[in-house]
């Protein structure tokens, strides 16, 4: 029998919960999920302008998750960013 080497990844994957699971990532305006609990914000330089980063944890699965809003990219948004 032969090991799958992508098996740890995969794991990963499934550990997110439904809710976080159903998250629209890279789009801005994509609603989070109520156990998502707030942290930090900051700002950072894109191009000539600032974007407010918040970080969030989710409190079902511990999926840590970061929205972006930049007004100029609608490609900003959710992204995972650990667990």
């Amino acid at each position: 029998m032969t090991e799958d080497i992508n098996q740890p990844s995969e794991q990963k994957k499934m550990a997110l919960c439904d809710s976080c699971a159903s998250i629209q990532r890279n789009w801005r305006k994509a609603p989070g999920h109520p156990e998502l609990v707030q942290g930090d914000n900051r700002q950072e330089k894109r191009g000539n302008h600032l974007v407010a980063i918040t970080k969030y944890r989710c409190d079902r699965c511990g999926t840590a998750w970061e929205y972006e809003n930049d007004k100029t990219n609608l490609h900003a948004g959710w992204s995972v960013v650990g667990r």
